[in-house]
Protein backbone atom coordinates (compact mmCIF):
# COMPACT_ATOMS: atom_id res chain seq x y z
CA UNK A 1 0.00 0.00 0.00
CA UNK A 2 2.98 2.45 0.32
CA UNK A 3 4.91 4.43 -2.01
CA UNK A 4 8.46 3.44 -3.34
CA UNK A 5 9.50 6.24 -1.03
CA UNK A 6 8.55 4.50 2.52
CA UNK A 7 8.18 1.05 1.35
CA UNK A 8 11.70 0.44 1.85
CA UNK A 9 11.90 2.05 5.42
CA UNK A 10 8.12 -0.26 6.19
CA UNK A 11 10.20 -3.28 4.52
CA UNK A 12 13.21 -2.92 7.08
CA UNK A 13 10.99 -2.17 9.72
CA UNK A 14 8.51 -5.55 9.50
CA UNK A 15 11.05 -7.40 8.11
CA UNK A 16 12.16 -8.93 11.46
CA UNK A 17 8.28 -9.63 11.84
CA UNK A 18 8.17 -11.66 8.58
CA UNK A 19 10.77 -13.39 9.15
CA UNK A 20 9.63 -14.46 12.41
CA UNK A 21 6.21 -15.42 11.16
CA UNK A 22 7.50 -17.66 8.59
CA UNK A 23 9.29 -19.65 10.83
CA UNK A 24 6.30 -20.13 12.67
CA UNK A 25 4.50 -21.80 9.95
CA UNK A 26 2.15 -18.87 8.83
CA UNK A 27 1.55 -18.09 5.51
CA UNK A 28 1.44 -14.65 3.59
CA UNK A 29 -2.10 -15.45 2.83
CA UNK A 30 -3.09 -16.56 6.28
CA UNK A 31 -1.50 -12.76 7.37
CA UNK A 32 -3.52 -11.08 4.02
CA UNK A 33 -6.86 -12.55 5.76
CA UNK A 34 -6.07 -11.67 9.02
CA UNK A 35 -5.52 -8.09 8.26
CA UNK A 36 -8.42 -7.57 5.71
CA UNK A 37 -10.11 -8.91 9.06
CA UNK A 38 -8.89 -6.89 11.31
CA UNK A 39 -9.53 -3.66 9.21
CA UNK A 40 -13.14 -4.86 8.56
CA UNK A 41 -13.80 -5.30 12.23
CA UNK A 42 -12.30 -1.81 12.95
CA UNK A 43 -14.13 0.17 10.65
CA UNK A 44 -17.70 -1.47 10.68
CA UNK A 45 -17.08 -2.28 14.57
CA UNK A 46 -16.06 1.10 16.04
CA UNK A 47 -16.43 3.82 13.14
CA UNK A 48 -20.57 3.22 13.66
CA UNK A 49 -20.56 3.42 17.13
CA UNK A 50 -18.47 7.08 16.48
CA UNK A 51 -15.13 6.05 17.99
CA UNK A 52 -13.26 6.93 15.67
CA UNK A 53 -10.05 7.71 17.29
CA UNK A 54 -10.05 4.38 18.82
CA UNK A 55 -11.26 2.71 15.36
CA UNK A 56 -8.59 4.35 13.39
CA UNK A 57 -5.94 3.02 16.06
CA UNK A 58 -7.66 -0.83 15.70
CA UNK A 59 -7.35 -0.35 11.75
CA UNK A 60 -4.18 0.52 11.53
CA UNK A 61 -2.91 -2.10 13.90
CA UNK A 62 -3.93 -3.94 11.12
CA UNK A 63 -3.35 -2.43 7.89
CA UNK A 64 0.35 -2.80 7.70
CA UNK A 65 -0.34 -6.37 6.67
CA UNK A 66 -0.65 -5.38 3.21
CA UNK A 67 3.27 -4.60 3.78
CA UNK A 68 4.19 -7.73 5.65
CA UNK A 69 2.31 -10.31 3.16
CA UNK A 70 4.81 -8.95 -0.05
CA UNK A 71 7.66 -9.16 2.34
CA UNK A 72 6.76 -12.79 3.66
CA UNK A 73 6.46 -13.57 -0.30
CA UNK A 74 9.63 -12.07 -1.16
CA UNK A 75 11.33 -14.25 1.40
CA UNK A 76 9.79 -17.79 0.31
CA UNK A 77 10.61 -16.39 -3.16
CA UNK A 78 7.30 -16.94 -4.50
CA UNK A 79 5.92 -15.39 -7.39
CA UNK A 80 1.61 -16.47 -6.98
CA UNK A 81 -0.97 -15.47 -9.28
CA UNK A 82 -3.25 -16.83 -6.53
CA UNK A 83 -1.58 -14.41 -3.89
CA UNK A 84 -1.47 -11.62 -5.66
CA UNK A 85 -5.28 -12.07 -6.72
CA UNK A 86 -6.13 -12.66 -3.21
CA UNK A 87 -4.34 -9.80 -1.79
CA UNK A 88 -6.14 -7.04 -4.55
CA UNK A 89 -9.49 -8.79 -3.55
CA UNK A 90 -9.39 -8.51 -0.28
CA UNK A 91 -7.90 -5.24 -0.34
CA UNK A 92 -11.42 -4.05 -2.05
CA UNK A 93 -12.93 -5.62 1.00
CA UNK A 94 -10.87 -3.40 3.19
CA UNK A 95 -11.42 -0.61 1.50
CA UNK A 96 -14.95 -0.82 0.96
CA UNK A 97 -15.34 -0.85 5.17
CA UNK A 98 -13.34 1.70 5.32
CA UNK A 99 -15.54 3.96 3.95
CA UNK A 100 -18.67 1.99 5.09
CA UNK A 101 -18.14 2.74 8.39
CA UNK A 102 -17.26 6.37 7.93
CA UNK A 103 -20.75 6.85 5.97
CA UNK A 104 -22.59 4.66 8.82
CA UNK A 105 -21.35 7.10 11.71
CA UNK A 106 -22.23 10.24 10.28
CA UNK A 107 -25.68 8.99 8.58
CA UNK A 108 -26.94 7.91 12.33
CA UNK A 109 -25.16 9.48 15.28
CA UNK A 110 -22.93 11.99 13.72
CA UNK A 111 -25.73 13.32 12.05
CA UNK A 112 -23.81 14.74 8.85
CA UNK A 113 -25.55 13.31 5.89
CA UNK A 114 -22.94 15.57 3.30
CA UNK A 115 -19.74 13.61 5.21
CA UNK A 116 -21.84 10.00 4.61
CA UNK A 117 -22.33 11.05 1.16
CA UNK A 118 -19.22 11.89 -0.07
CA UNK A 119 -18.00 8.52 2.03
CA UNK A 120 -19.62 6.29 -0.09
CA UNK A 121 -19.02 8.48 -3.38
CA UNK A 122 -15.30 7.64 -2.35
CA UNK A 123 -15.91 4.14 -1.95
CA UNK A 124 -17.81 3.37 -5.54
CA UNK A 125 -15.15 5.61 -7.51
CA UNK A 126 -12.33 3.78 -5.52
CA UNK A 127 -13.88 0.56 -6.61
CA UNK A 128 -13.90 1.66 -10.12
CA UNK A 129 -10.24 2.89 -9.94
CA UNK A 130 -9.27 -0.34 -8.94
CA UNK A 131 -12.06 -2.00 -11.68
CA UNK A 132 -10.57 -0.05 -14.85
CA UNK A 133 -7.18 -0.79 -14.21
CA UNK A 134 -8.47 -4.75 -13.06
CA UNK A 135 -10.03 -4.85 -16.45
CA UNK A 136 -7.39 -2.99 -18.97
CA UNK A 137 -4.66 -5.22 -17.94
CA UNK A 138 -6.94 -8.45 -18.59
CA UNK A 139 -7.48 -7.16 -21.61
CA UNK A 140 -4.29 -6.55 -22.55
CA UNK A 141 -3.73 -2.90 -21.62
CA UNK A 142 -1.92 -1.02 -19.05
CA UNK A 143 -3.91 1.35 -16.99
CA UNK A 144 -1.33 2.30 -14.15
CA UNK A 145 -1.64 6.30 -14.66
CA UNK A 146 -3.40 8.64 -11.36
CA UNK A 147 -3.19 10.41 -9.27
CA UNK A 148 -5.08 8.86 -6.90
CA UNK A 149 -3.66 5.46 -5.65
CA UNK A 150 -4.93 3.07 -2.73
CA UNK A 151 -1.98 4.59 -0.36
CA UNK A 152 -2.72 8.03 -0.66
CA UNK A 153 -6.48 7.26 -0.30
CA UNK A 154 -6.32 4.97 2.64
CA UNK A 155 -3.44 7.57 4.46
CA UNK A 156 -5.65 10.53 4.12
CA UNK A 157 -8.86 9.36 5.29
CA UNK A 158 -7.27 7.43 8.60
CA UNK A 159 -5.02 10.00 9.69
CA UNK A 160 -8.37 12.76 9.06
CA UNK A 161 -11.11 10.27 10.37
CA UNK A 162 -8.60 9.39 13.51
CA UNK A 163 -8.25 13.25 14.36
CA UNK A 164 -11.77 14.05 14.10
CA UNK A 165 -12.54 11.65 16.90
CA UNK A 166 -10.03 13.83 18.92
CA UNK A 167 -12.06 17.03 18.19
CA UNK A 168 -10.76 18.24 14.58
CA UNK A 169 -14.05 20.17 13.13
CA UNK A 170 -15.42 17.77 10.79
CA UNK A 171 -15.30 20.28 7.80
CA UNK A 172 -11.56 19.04 7.28
CA UNK A 173 -13.28 15.56 6.80
CA UNK A 174 -15.62 16.61 4.20
CA UNK A 175 -13.10 18.70 2.54
CA UNK A 176 -10.75 15.15 2.58
CA UNK A 177 -13.48 13.29 1.08
CA UNK A 178 -14.51 15.40 -1.53
CA UNK A 179 -11.07 15.72 -2.53
CA UNK A 180 -10.35 12.27 -2.07
CA UNK A 181 -13.31 11.84 -4.62
CA UNK A 182 -12.14 14.37 -6.99
CA UNK A 183 -8.70 12.88 -7.31
CA UNK A 184 -10.32 9.38 -7.89
CA UNK A 185 -12.65 10.57 -10.36
CA UNK A 186 -10.11 12.42 -12.25
CA UNK A 187 -7.70 9.08 -12.17
CA UNK A 188 -10.72 7.00 -13.70
CA UNK A 189 -11.32 9.21 -16.37
CA UNK A 190 -6.48 9.50 -16.74
CA UNK A 191 -7.09 5.39 -17.58
CA UNK A 192 -10.03 5.47 -19.74
CA UNK A 193 -8.06 7.51 -21.59
CA UNK A 194 -4.77 5.62 -21.63
CA UNK A 195 -6.29 2.53 -22.54
CA UNK A 196 -8.87 4.26 -25.55
CA UNK A 197 -5.26 5.57 -26.98
CA UNK A 198 -3.72 2.15 -26.48
CA UNK A 199 -6.81 0.65 -28.04
CA UNK A 200 -6.54 3.40 -30.89
CA UNK A 201 -2.71 2.12 -31.77
CA UNK A 202 -3.50 -1.22 -32.43
CA UNK A 203 -3.22 -2.41 -35.74
CA UNK A 204 -6.68 -2.80 -37.55
CA UNK A 205 -7.13 -6.51 -38.18
CA UNK A 206 -6.94 -7.30 -42.02
CA UNK A 207 -9.73 -8.32 -44.03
Amino acid sequence: MLNRHARGFFTALFTPLARWLLRMGVSPDAVTIVGTLGVAVGALGFYPLGQLFWGTLFITAFIFSDVLDGIMARMQNVKSRWGNFLDSTLDRIADGALFAGVAVWFYTGGNNATIATAALVCLVLGMVVSYARAKAESLGFTANVGIAERAERLVSVLVVTGLTGLGLPTVVLLATLVLLAAASLVTVVQRIISVRRQALAEPTPAD
